[in-house]
């Protein structure tokens, strides 16, 4: 009889970045590499329909879930173990940070990172992220087996979380295979930016550990006639960064298109001279890896999962420092990469593939499944 693997996409709307993009470049590479396992999935009812055009097996929405986060953690502590339970899973597979929290039926977790206790902030923003934390952590204490997505993150998981080294194990995330259009200027003519100036380009959600703020400090202090036309994008409109653009007097040098297409963002890319990753901690930061593998330069934050993502081949500078900031993104566009240097970081980037991350993502959950709950 074929084993049953049950996952989790409670909070799966297509508006959440990273962990969507997890997973599902992994889900239907999973029903390919797993072709004995009968995956079905658990939505949101915000969510099932895009689920459907890429998940390996039946969705099954839950209609009293919605897109909210809250919703869908009520959905993942109430909903997936009664569910897995009455459909006879073998496994739960929760690959977007936190599913059932108590121990049950078999579970794999996917933490990407442990950002909301290592994120600073105010004592009312670390109060607003206590739940989610813990959620997590309790989550993850009580899964059979804990992936993340980078050494790093590993690291960091590890010690907040207080897990043993052999419950977690790093399998790094891929990155998409460039798609680029013929013409890159038409596909973004409906952002608002011409040729003409240096492009720098940044992506993200408005989170604070993003950091755009210190993005936007830093090309305040480069002066006018200098300063690259930047496209931040990534936000619902109106755009919460729009006031700190106008209070630094950047409207006619920063773009805030919101969210893009896949279309627009590979065309961003091709017309960019440099992407810029100014977060202060990442789980990965696939944005790196995906510029790299389309030979458009990158300065990053000079931390530790950055310098593993970005490796040899991009470059690194204090992001928490408006004024050396600023100075290493001139430097970065001024010395921009030689076509051997361009060569290489493509060669660098492309040793990160989802169809490697999913071949060791289904070791691990066959693994699972066949040797039961780990004490």
């Amino acid at each position: 009889m074929a084993e049953r693997i049950l996952v989790d996409l409670l909070g799966y709307t297509g508006s959440r970045g990273g962990t969507e993009t997890y997973a599902r470049e992994l889900l239907p590479r999973l029903g390919t590499l797993l072709p004995d396992v009968r995956f079905s999935a658990l939505t949101g009812r915000v969510g099932s329909e895009r689920v459907r055009g890429f998940f390996p097996g039946r969705v099954h929405p839950v209609p009293w879930v919605g897109g909210s986060a809250a919703s869908w953690a009520a959905g993942a502590v109430l909903g997936t173990e009664l569910f897995a339970r009455r459909s006879g899973a073998d496994l739960i597979w929760a690959p977007a940070n936190f599913g059932p929290i108590f121990a049950g039926v078999r579970r794999v977790v996917t933490v990407h990172d442990a950002i909301y206790d290592e994120v600073p902030g105010s004592a009312a923003a670390r109060l607003q992220r206590a739940s989610t934390s813990w959620l997590m952590a309790r989550s993850a204490q009580t899964a059979d087996l804990v992936l993340t997505v980078s050494a790093a993150a590993g690291d960091s998981i590890r010690r907040v979380f207080r897990l043993p080294e052999d419950r977690v194990r790093v399998i790094h995330n891929g990155s998409a295979a460039p798609r680029p259009t013929d013409e890159p200027w038409d596909a973004i003519g409906g952002i608002g930016i011409r040729p003409g100036r240096p492009i720098v380009i940044s992506t993200g959600n408005r989170m604070p550990h993003k950091n755009f703020s210190g993005l936007l400090a830093a090309l305040s202090r480069i002066p006018d006639r200098m300063r690259p036309l930047t496209v931040i994008a990534g936000s619902h409109l109106p755009d919460p960064l729009s006031g700190e653009v106008r209070r630094l007097g950047l409207e006619r040098d920063v773009v805030l298109p919101g969210w893009v297409s896949a279309a627009q963002l590979e065309a961003l890319y091709q017309v960019a001279d440099l992407y810029v990753c100014p977060s202060l901690i990442e789980g990965f930061g696939l944005p790196v890896i995906d510029a790299l593998r389309r030979s458009v330069p990158v300065l990053a934050n000079d931390i530790a999962v950055l310098r593993e993502v970005g490796g040899p081949s991009a470059r690194y500078g204090d992001a928490t420092d408006p004024v050396a900031f600023s100075t290493s993104l001139l430097e970065a566009l001024r010395d921009g990469p030689t076509v051997r240097e361009r060569a290489a970081a493509r060669e660098w980037a492309s040793t990160f593939t989802w169809d490697r991350t999913a071949e060791a993502t289904a070791a691990a959950l066959t693994e699972t499944l066949s040797f039961g709950h780990r004490p």
